[in-house]
């Protein structure tokens, strides 16, 4: 009887929890209806060939859901066959952006095909729509802790990766796309430790928005740089591939030189002599390296010509540029540079 009177007062606990739970993501859902931000740019043409429901070629693949103070977040996980037990891979974190999902960004980006080759895993965070209706990160709600409680929900989801898979805690990089760029850049700021690397492609430097209203003036290019704050002793920020095009009529170019500049300021590091790369018919990319004793800290990569995509990314796909040079292989060329740098 007493077993029985004790499973019941479980059950009414976890219900009055669950109706908790359920009253917070609805207040979320409202609020976002009138915070999301970003708008869609103008639908592309049909695609020929959707890739969405084989997570983008994936040989192995899962789900995952990780719950917290920002509430229930799902992920989707991909790690190449093959992995022994005692091996420890890499980790990616791929954050996407607005009107995007975990599905679109690993196809537009095709990193799983690119994991597959070089034996690492990737993790794709995916916002909740009640948070924001568009699935945009909340990069920008600072002043409220709405990002900072969804940088912090990022990173839990990241521990538990670690936890559950095989993957090397000490060899972690960070990538995201415009509100996922942006939410990467906050996230780096508030666990540096984490991170080996972290690559921002058309986002916003963080501390350039605490609202709605200053997000869109950092977006059109008239946002204030703030000082980041400052960090214990002995610890850096982890080193930043910033990748902008100069064609972006929705985040202005300027705001990657920001975002390089930001982390040099942090670092005390200066710019070396821009140059000039282009492969083929791609577009060209000046790419300027800011350094510090010898070590790197910042690399802006300014693609002329590319739009609001992701640079050298699938045909067909939304927010994707095939033209441009390939950003995937850059940034996991950046984060192996990193790692090297760990291992000497």
């Amino acid at each position: 009887m007493a077993r029985r009177t004790r499973s019941t007062l479980l059950g009414r606990s976890l219900q009055r929890s669950l109706r908790a739970i359920t009253r917070s993501a609805v207040r979320a859902g409202s609020k976002a209806m009138v915070q999301a931000l970003q708008p869609r740019p103008a639908k592309p043409a049909k695609k020929s060939s959707p890739t969405r429901s084989r997570f983008a070629t994936g040989v192995r693949s899962s789900t995952g859901i990780t719950v917290g103070i920002a509430g229930a977040q799902r992920y989707r996980l991909f790690v190449p066959p093959g992995v022994q037990r005692t091996e420890r891979l890499p980790l990616l974190v791929m954050l996407h952006g607005c009107g995007q999902s975990a599905e679109a960004l690993a196809a537009s980006t095709r990193m799983n095909q690119l994991a597959l080759r070089e034996h690492f895993v990737v993790l794709y965070p995916e916002q909740n729509t009640l948070a924001n209706l568009q699935g945009c990160w909340n990069w920008h709600q600072t002043r409220t802790g709405q990002a900072q409680r969804e940088a912090d929900a990022v990173n839990a989801t990241i521990s538990q990766v670690c936890q559950l898979t095989t993957v090397d805690a000490t060899r972690i990089a960070l990538a995201g796309l415009s509100a996922g760029a942006s939410m990467a850049a906050l996230l780096a700021t508030r666990h540096p430790e984490r991170f080996r690397a972290i690559a921002m492609h058309s986002g916003i430097a963080p501390g350039m928005a605490h609202s709605s209203a200053s997000a869109l003036t950092a977006m059109q290019g008239r946002g204030l740089v703030a000082p980041l704050a400052p960090l214990s002793a002995c610890t850096h920020l982890p080193a930043l591939l910033v990748i902008q095009g100069s064609a972006d009529r929705l985040v202005a170019p300027s705001n990657g030189h920001k975002a390089a500049q930001l982390w040099a300021t942090r670092e005390a590091a200066k710019a070396g002599l821009p140059r000039t790369v282009q492969r083929g018919a791609r577009y060209p990319a000046t790419v300027t390296d800011y350094k510090t004793k010898g070590r790197l800290v910042a690399t802006l990569c300014d693609i002329k010509g590319l739009g609001h995509a992701w640079s050298g990314g699938a045909a067909n796909q939304a927010y994707s540029d095939p033209k441009g040079p390939d950003a995937s292989r850059m940034i996991w060329s950046f984060a192996v540079k990193q790692f090297a740098k760990l291992a000497a």
